[in-house]
């Protein structure tokens, strides 16, 4: 690695990404320190997680509980910190939006006050952000690009689930592009996550510190959380088929999703602390090609030998119809090369949660 990484605290990093993560940095040579409050939606056993690496420090530590970060500051000084931990469920975020706004806006207030206090302004500070800030993203219709508005609850009760374009026509969506497309988060989750952008963008620019804001896309791959009923769609899609069920398929089938391997987002997190840019960059990771949630159910569903799947014409207040992202600012400025193709990452999840079933 490029950048002198004495010392590097992850929080939320006893998570999916967390572990791997800090797996990466240890084996590099940095000294790694995780915090973590183990909620019980993503940590279904009390205790350490097995896929956490020995060599890192675990803390139980609330990102909320200002007591707890000073207690941290006064123990170590990290040369570098990488903010994973926030609530994610687009739909339980419309029921429980006061939790999302504590954990990933006042959780990351705190962080940046804890520092303050104590006089400490690390050498780099890198966001995972999502890209649900894009809210619906650009789309093109008739050589015009537009921003659609929110898809409404009647629109979709009634099954229209294409955003109209200004004039009527039928659109296609745009992958996004950090710095080109403008967020318009359409979910509580969304507005959060964008909330912590702007933060930290105002915390580096007055304190110098740079900071790396990383968009992810649909993360997934094993180890994810098998009972987290929020996140992890692929998951569930391959117990279920593995089970020999028939997968449901929201909406048409037709939903568009760029779904990103773990090993690729660590890769990228790792090349964004190797490598700090001067003030602030913000870039979109992803896979690079988009798929539909019906194109997915089929494949997963085919590998299982499992029943077809059915197209329930279900819907969750909060989703956007596509979500993809370009990759090529990613890969000029962090090197990122993603190495996990979709065919190979569900061969590799449902052999995992196979192994899990005992199928």
């Amino acid at each position: 690695m490029d950048a002198d990484l004495r010392s590097i605290l992850i929080t939320g990093g006893a998570g999916f990404v967390g572990c791997r993560l800090a797996r990466e940095l240890v084996d590099s040579g940095a000294e790694v320190l995780v915090l973590d409050s183990l909620h019980p939606q993503v940590h279904t056993t009390s205790g350490r997680p097995a896929a956490l690496p020995d060599e890192a420090t675990l803390w139980p530590v609330d990102v909320t509980d200002a007591g707890a970060w000073d207690a941290v500051f006064k123990l170590v000084r990290p040369s570098a910190i990488v903010h994973l931990a926030a609530e994610t469920g687009t739909a339980q975020s419309l029921r429980e939006g006061s939790r999302h706004g504590r954990v990933n806006v006042v959780g990351t207030t705190e962080l940046l006050d804890a520092l303050s206090r104590a006089d400490h302004v690390p050498d780099h500070l890198v966001l995972s952000s999502t890209r649900a800030v894009y809210g619906e993203g650009e789309w093109e219709a008739d050589g015009e690009r537009y921003y659609p508005a929110v898809r409404r609850h009647d629109d979709l009760a009634c099954g229209r689930w294409d955003p109209a374009a200004p004039s009527g026509a039928a659109g296609r969506p745009l992958p996004s592009v950090a710095g080109t497309t403008r967020p318009e988060p359409t979910s509580v989750y969304g507005a959060t996550k964008l909330a912590q952008e702007h933060v930290l963008r105002a915390w580096g620019a007055a304190t110098g510190c740079p900071v790396s804001i990383l968009r992810c896309q649909n993360i997934y791959g094993v180890g994810q959380s098998l009972t987290n009923p929020y996140t992890g769609v692929l998951s569930l899609f391959a117990r279920l088929a593995l089970a020999g069920e028939t997968l449901p398929v929201y909406e048409d089938g037709k939903i568009v999703r760029d779904f990103v391997y773990v090993a690729d987002v660590v890769s990228a997190l790792a090349a964004a602390l190797a490598s700090p840019p001067p003030d602030l960059r913000t870039l979109d990771i992803g896979s690079g090609t988009s798929t539909t949630i019906g194109d997915v159910a089929r494949a997963l569903a085919a590998i299982a030998d499992a029943p077809a799947p059915k197209v329930t014409g279900q819907f969750r207040d909060g989703d956007v119809r596509a979500a993809s992202c370009r990759v090529d600012d990613a890969v000029v400025d962090l090197g990122y090369a993603p190495t996990w193709d979709l065919e190979r990452g569900l061969n590799a999840v449902m052999e995992w949660v196979g192994s899990d079933m005992g199928v």
